[in-house]
Parts: C-alpha cells; structure tokens; sequence
C-alpha cells in the first residue's frame, strides 16, 4: 500500500467520522445537538492540542537533553531534522525501561521528540536513527493535529450518544424506541473509537515510509521495530496512559484481549513487509 493510498485512507476515515457525527446530531437535537456537543469536545481538545506535549513528557519523567549531555543523540536528531527540512526540535529522554520513543508538540516549531532508556540500550546506532526519523516524520506531517481532530469528533460523538439517551432525541417526543437510544448510547461511541484508531493506524504506515525516506534506508526502522515489540511485550511501561498509546512508536499495552480494530498501530509484521518492500530488488 502506497503512501498516497495511506494519505486518502485517512481522508476517508476522517469523513466516516464526522459524518458519523453529523447523524447522530441529528437524531439528538438537530442543530443545536450538534454544536453544543462540538463547542464542548472542541474547549476539551483545544486544551489537549496545547498542553498535550507538556502532560506526555511529564507522565513519562521526560528529561531534556543537549548537545553537551547527550552528544550522539542530539547530533543525530540535528542531522535527521535537516535532511527532513524541520527545526531542531527538543530532545528528551525518558528514565523507562520499557523501549519505546514518541513525538509530541502541536507544530514543527514547538515540536518533542523523546526516547526511553531502555531503547537507548536495547537499539543498534543505525536503528535508533530508523526510530527517531520516524518520529520526525510524525512531525513534518502533523500527525499531532490529525489525531487531535479525530479525538473531538470521536469525543462529541460519545457527548451526543449519551445525551441522546438521557435526554431524547428529536423524535422521543414521537414515539422514539428507548431501546434504539440504548444501542445508539453504546455503539455510537465503539464505531467512532475504531475509526479514530483507524486513523492512527493509517498514520503509522505513512510515519514508517517517510521516516525510512528522511534516514535514508528502511532496514534500521525494520530492525527496531522486531526488537521493540519483542521486548515491549515483556518490559511494561511505568506511568503509561492508554490515551497517550497513539503516540508511542510501538504501542506499550500488549495485553492479549486488545481487538486488532481497537489497537492504536498495525501489526509490527505488517509494517516490516511494508519497509522491506521500500528496498529496491536487485
């Protein structure tokens, strides 16, 4: 699957959702439904978009580091940050065990990039490179603000579903079905959690390409990625929050339940086949 095949996956899940939102305003309250379900999910995520970065990095005890405190990953990042056309972003490291990296910042100027302690250890030079680009890549694509949109609407669908049963919809007041409401109430908010994480797993696959493109060669990312997931499903991460899981390069709850339709990323196979088919064959 090509990165433009990705770009319109993505396109396309973002108007499933807002259309999902759309109807379910509708059958609520019309107009006024609507607005007043997004004003309240749009206040909640306007202060995500911005504090975000600051709430991850200190869940996760991130410490920023220089060119003085950590020379050869600051002058990678610095050389991976030109070759992708970014601004140096801030560098933090984070003191986990757990091997895992994110990207963080609502913007390329005001852009994160940390790495755990554990990746530090656990990765080779050439795919602590892979892992890092990849994370630039989250960066130069906005990635931060695409799955902040998809988080108000899927927030504003919830609103909407619960409001609708609690309160009626425009057509309880002619004979709505309470049982309707009830199945609106819960499998609203389901359907619009798996189009959101659809969306972030759409975001992976391009965040993969373009980070084998800005390192130069996709077999450090492939490498890291064998390595991460092994060890992420052993090492479990501290202080982790299951709403910040779309961030991290490889997500930290493996829990053996999670329904592939609700996990935040693809499957690590998946994603290796897809760097593996980048290499140009001989």
């Amino acid at each position: 699957m090509t990165k433009f095949t990705n770009n319109l996956k993505t396109a396309v899940f973002l108007a499933a959702i807002f259309g999902l939102a759309l109807g379910i305003g509708h059958i609520v309250g019309g107009r006024t439904g609507l607005i007043v379900a997004f004003a309240i999910g749009g206040v909640m995520n306007f202060i995500a978009y911005f504090f975000s970065d600051k709430i991850a990095l200190k869940s996760m005890r991130a410490q920023q580091v220089d060119e003085r405190t950590a020379p050869d990953l600051y002058t990678m990042i610095r050389r991976l940050s030109e070759n992708a056309g970014l601004p140096m972003p801030k560098v933090y490291i984070c003191p986990q065990d757990a091997p895992n990296a994110f990207a963080t910042g609502r913007n390329p100027k005001n852009a994160a990039v940390a790495v755990t302690q554990g990746a530090l250890r656990l990765l080779s030079y050439d795919e602590l490179e892979g892992v890092m680009a990849h994370e630039l890549a989250h960066v130069k694509n906005r990635d931060t603000l695409i799955s902040t949109v998809a988080a108000t609407i899927a927030g504003a669908i919830s609103f909407l579903a619960h409001m609708a049963f609690f309160y009626g919809g425009s057509n309880r007041g002619e004979g709505g079905n309470p049982l309707a409401g009830l199945l609106m109430m819960i499998l609203a908010p389901i359907a619009a959690a798996m189009i959101q994480m659809a969306i972030s797993r759409s975001r992976e696959f391009v965040a993969d390409h373009d980070g084998a493109v800005i390192a130069g060669s996709p077999h450090g990312l492939a490498g890291a990625l064998r390595k991460l997931d092994a060890v992420s499903r052993r090492v479990p991460m501290e202080n982790e929050m299951p709403a910040q899981n779309h961030m991290f390069i490889v997500q930290p709850f493996t829990g053996e339940t999670l329904a592939k339709l609700f996990s935040t990323h693809p499957s690590t196979e998946q994603r290796i086949a897809k760097l593996m088919a980048m290499t140009p064959r001989a």
